[in-house]
């Protein structure tokens, strides 16, 4: 959430830098800058009419203490009570516009990251590793997994529906073994904290992170009960701090967590509906981190290195990019992609999306650090996957493959699989 000030005294270049994200906020900043000159009015009104109770008050025990008639004060006491709640309801029912209102703005974008309308201004900054050549026409994840008989996408939408997959036999055990390994390397090598958080969440949880209510049609609810399937596991464990005030020498808090993923995809129907590309219901393994504010772009850096770490150790081929302004998250400052190399799409895929939220969740979740010296402040909140499961699941299966349909083991994952050198049949 932006900070009202900021708008009220800035209001030029916040619109500016919502404009780059391609859509027109000024007509919410100009009912912004208006509702909050008329909260900052009423909450003057207010407490000028509490400072004139209190010194009524005053004069009322002081001429009941003289024996005088106080009628006519205690009656004016009684009427600026009546105007000192009327006040104080405007005033409430101000805040409460101007919070709807912010829930729907985005967070501004870095100044340093591309313009652009779309991802085919995102900017290559880097790529990794050898792109692998095969001497056959490399086959697609799901003919490989059927061939081996690791999924079974057919019963899986007899049972949900489309999107869904089921993992079986050698295929679960190697979605269990890359979930494992990933969090092993990011709690006894790169020093995050494991959590294994609820996989439902309230709808304040929701709030805080930006899924809502911008993206209420994305996610799946409960019929019965006030709660949602988490998107991400970034939902729960920032929410984690929620309403708290950390300590300055706890931070830099990092965290890492698996769980399912829940998304309806609203709005993506047609796109990569084949196989486990875009799935309602996925496995990820998430990195958050509480920081500091002068800390914060160094750890975006270090939590892009973290996730990057997983695809280094398996020998895969990927590319780093930063998003421009218009395909960034709603709730992100800053995004950098690690995109893996897919053969048989003959491109690369978003594997990992690393983003900077800078103060915008903290303001929405009331999450601050205290200083040693100083008021209490926001911190920034940052969160990667680190990855996600199924799409890793796809890297190796298509980077691996064999002539024979055989997928060899990169070394890294081979303590997780009994030390198995392939998968075959």
């Amino acid at each position: 959430m932006l900070d009202i000030k900021l708008i009220r005294e800035e209001t030029d270049s916040v619109n500016h830098a919502l404009s780059r994200r391609n859509a027109d906020f000024s007509g919410d900043l100009e009912k912004l800058n208006a509702l909050d000159s008329e909260r900052r009015n009423s909450l003057q009104n207010s407490e000028n009419l509490k400072s004139r109770k209190n010194k009524l008050s005053a004069d009322v025990g002081r001429l009941k203490r003289e024996g005088a008639n106080a009628d006519s004060e205690m009656a004016e006491v009684k009427s600026i009570n009546q105007e000192i709640g009327e006040w104080d309801e405007k005033t409430s029912d101000c805040e409460n516009q101007i919070r709807d209102l912010l829930l729907n703005i985005p967070n501004l974008p870095d100044p340093a990251i591309p313009d652009g309308r779309d991802e085919s201004s995102n900017q290559e900054l880097r790529v990794i590793g050898e792109r692998p050549e095969f001497d056959f026409e490399p086959k697609n994840h799901v003919e490989l997994a059927e061939g081996l008989g690791l999924l079974d996408l057919k019963r899986a939408a007899k049972i949900s529906g489309a999107r869904f997959a089921v993992y079986k036999n050698d295929g679960a055990r190697l979605l269990r073994a890359l979930i494992n390994f990933m969090l092993d390397v990011q709690t006894e090598e790169n020093g995050y904290q494991e959590l294994y958080p609820p996989f439902l969440v309230n709808k304040e949880s929701m709030t805080a992170t930006g899924q809502l209510p911008k993206f209420e049609e994305d996610l799946f609810v409960m019929r019965d009960d006030s709660l949602y399937l988490i998107p991400t596991a970034e939902v729960p464990v920032t929410n984690y701090h929620r309403n708290e005030m950390l300590a300055e020498d706890e931070l830099p808090i990092k965290y890492t967590a698996y769980t399912p993923c829940f998304r309806r995809e609203a709005g993506s129907y047609g796109k990569d509906t084949q196989g486990l590309i875009r799935q309602h219901q996925f496995d990820k393994v998430e990195l958050v981190k509480f920081v500091a504010p002068e800390q914060s772009d160094a750890e975006l850096e270090l939590l892009v290195a973290d996730a990057e770490s997983i695809l280094q150790k398996l020998g895969l081929h990927y590319r780093v990019v930063v998003l421009c302004a218009g395909d960034m998250g709603f709730s992100a400052r800053k995004t950098y992609d690690l995109e893996v190399w897919l053969p048989a799409q003959g491109c690369f895929r978003e594997i990992s999306s690393c983003s900077n939220f800078g103060d915008y969740q903290a303001r929405r979740g009331n999450i601050r650090f205290k200083r040693k010296t100083g008021k209490p402040e926001w911190v920034h909140t940052l969160n990667g996957s680190g990855l996600a499961a199924g799409r890793l699941f796809v890297a190796l299966l298509e980077n691996y493959q064999c002539a024979d349909g055989s997928i060899t083991i990169p070394p890294a994952l081979r303590p997780y699989l009994k030390e198995r050198e392939a998968l075959q049949q």
